[in-house]
């Protein structure tokens, strides 16, 4: 797809949570292919207008050109974080990527979102749908003025189930193959997602 064809959308990305199955370690600066995740994160999201970054622990910092927020309370939960990012740009574009940064391969996966918008007809967004058949609401793509609408309309983000977020919006399923949707919850998927899994020293 050439860029000229890409549809303008910006980018939230989700680097907070606890990682309690993963014993309290960042799983953001987990290093695949020589990145950490939140860089491949980062670099997924390459073609969007704005891009945010929420979460990311004390001590790391985010590139340059990439607005650096909080979720308020700190882990607050991912739809605070989705909240916080959203708040955090003063002009949206047309879509919104959401995106959690604990995708092992989350370069393909947007990539074939960003794809499926000319596919999206009056939907109010495209969410990836693993071989299970699970939807992955972090990573999807959402008309901004419909996610926007559904924040104000929950109210108090913190703690709630993104699912609760998402559940009046009208939503495309992009189907993508389990590599594509593979993310790091506990030790095992980062050996089952590749082996070039390492702690940032």
């Amino acid at each position: 797809m050439r860029d000229a064809e890409v549809a303008p959308h910006d980018a939230v990305l989700l680097a907070g949570g606890r990682a309690s199955r993963m014993g309290g370690v960042d799983k953001t600066a987990l290093v695949s292919g020589g990145q950490t995740l939140s860089g491949h994160a980062i670099a997924a999201a390459a073609g969007a207008r704005t891009v945010v970054l929420v979460g990311l622990r004390a001590g790391r910092t985010a590139p340059a050109g990439v607005v650096q927020v909080r979720e308020d309370p700190p882990f607050g939960g991912p739809v605070a974080a989705i909240a916080a990012g959203l708040a955090a740009v003063a002009d949206p574009a047309p879509w919104t990527l959401v995106l959690a940064c604990d995708l092992v391969r989350p370069e393909a996966a947007v990539d074939r979102l960003v794809r499926a918008i000319t596919g999206a007809g009056g939907a109010d967004g495209l969410v990836a749908v693993d071989e299970d058949g699970r939807r992955q609401h972090l990573l999807a793509l959402y008309r901004s003025d419909a996610l926007r609408a559904a924040v104000r309309a929950l109210g108090d983000p913190t703690g709630a189930a993104v699912r609760r977020l998402t559940g009046g919006l009208r939503l495309v399923e992009v189907p993508l193959p389990a590599a594509l949707c593979a993310d790091v919850d506990e030790p095992e998927d980062a050996v089952r997602a590749t082996a070039d899994v390492r702690l940032l020293d």
